[in-house]
């Protein structure tokens, strides 16, 4: 007989037959899940940029108008919020939205159109003046005369050109009809597409408002979790600067259109209203007020021959353009953002260059991010 080894409670159980611990066998099951969850998360990363990249191009023709309908809803959602306080209720859901749109809308349809009506009714006076050059001929105007210097040299060239009705004809004959037709149905192309955009805009406008607790909670939800808190501070960032361009650029642009209507009218310059709702167009982008006072000055001129009430309203006018564009419109764009002049310069000018109208928001936005992202990599850590 042979003696059986006396157990020992501390050692571990053998274990069954085929069922021997291996490590490494464990580490590789283990490395290949990890990697084919990793695989998993970059196809589906490659997958959501495939539909994103895809749905881009798809509305490539209507960005544009959604980068627009969301600079309205950025713009107009301050007092939208306060509206909605006040007015509280179920049955303002829809409406409320409905009567801010319309606003929106009316703001930019009321000086198109008028500015439609004054083009029609002088459309008559040119048809008119036209057909009476190729009759008669265009006579020298008495303001040339008023002229400080280079009147003769004026007066020889236009008794050349303009005076004989012969020359006129020529000069209108030599028009070409057909060419006139095509840049007639080109332009008129061009304003359909552009009313579609408007149209669209103002319908992205809509949605935004109605849905916008839910958007902005959506997009919170989205920056936090691909961004962090930083993405946070870049969205808030932009959103303030699209506040301060908005103040800054068309509040100020209508403050300047109002300050030279009042001008034109003292002055007794032309339809003075239509021009100053020109001109405030022309001062939502820096230094552009320069061309509707120029041309308004000119009209002064060519009518009343005023040639000192035609320098008053110049000077006047870059006395308001100096002000407006070197101290208010920098306060109110930089000073929502901490963003110094030189930034929102580059941000106005550079954004209306490579964006053209868009850029004079999208501009002043991403030289805003770029300054606070500058701010923080430059900050000394120690």
């Amino acid at each position: 007989m042979t003696m059986k080894e006396p157990h020992n409670a501390d050692q571990e159980p053998a274990p069954a037959p085929g069922m021997e611990a291996d490590p490494v066998s464990t580490m590789r099951i283990f490395r290949s899940f990890s990697e084919t969850q990793r695989t998993q998360r970059v196809a589906r990363a490659l997958l959501a940029l495939f539909f994103v990249l895809l749905a881009l191009y798809t509305v490539r023709g209507f960005l544009p108008s959604l980068i627009w309908g969301c600079i309205f809803a950025i713009a107009s959602w301050p007092l939208y919020a306060r509206a909605r306080r006040r007015w509280h209720s179920r049955t303002h859901q829809t409406m409320l939205p409905v009567l801010f749109t319309l606003a929106m809308a009316l703001i930019f349809l009321g000086p198109l159109a008028l500015f439609g009506l004054e083009a029609g009714r002088e459309a008559e006076g040119v048809l008119r003046l036209l057909n009476d050059a190729r009759h008669s001929g265009i006579p020298v105007p008495p303001w040339i005369s008023h002229l400080p210097y280079g009147q003769q040299a004026i007066e020889t060239w236009w008794t050349d050109h303009l005076k004989n009705p012969a020359d006129i004809s020529a000069l209108l004959g030599s028009m070409n009809i057909g060419q006139g037709v095509k840049v007639t149905q080109q332009l008129g192309s061009q304003v359909l597409h552009r009313v579609l955009l408007f149209v669209f805009a103002i319908l992205t406008l809509f949605f935004l408002l109605k849905d916008g607790d839910a958007v902005i909670r959506q997009s919170l939800n989205v920056s936090r979790r691909a961004f962090g808190k930083r993405g946070e501070r870049i969205a808030l960032q932009m959103i303030a600067s699209v506040h301060g361009s908005v103040s800054g650029l068309v509040l100020v642009g209508i403050g300047e259109g109002m300050l030279m209507g009042l001008a034109y009218l003292v002055a007794g310059a032309p339809h003075p209203f239509l021009f100053g709702v020109i001109t405030a167009i022309a001062a939502m982008i820096p230094f552009c007020a320069l061309i509707a006072i120029g041309a308004v000055a000119l009209l002064l001129l060519v009518n009343t021959g005023a040639v000192l009430t035609a320098l008053a309203i110049v000077l006047f006018g870059i006395a308001v353009i100096f002000l407006a564009d070197h101290l208010v419109r920098p306060a109110l764009i930089g000073g929502s953002t901490q963003l110094p002049f030189l930034w929102v310069l580059m941000g106005i000018l550079g954004g209306a260059e490579s964006w053209s109208l868009l850029g004079l928001f999208v501009g002043p936005a991403i030289m805003a991010v770029l300054h606070m992202l500058w701010l923080n990599w430059s900050r000394a850590r120690y």
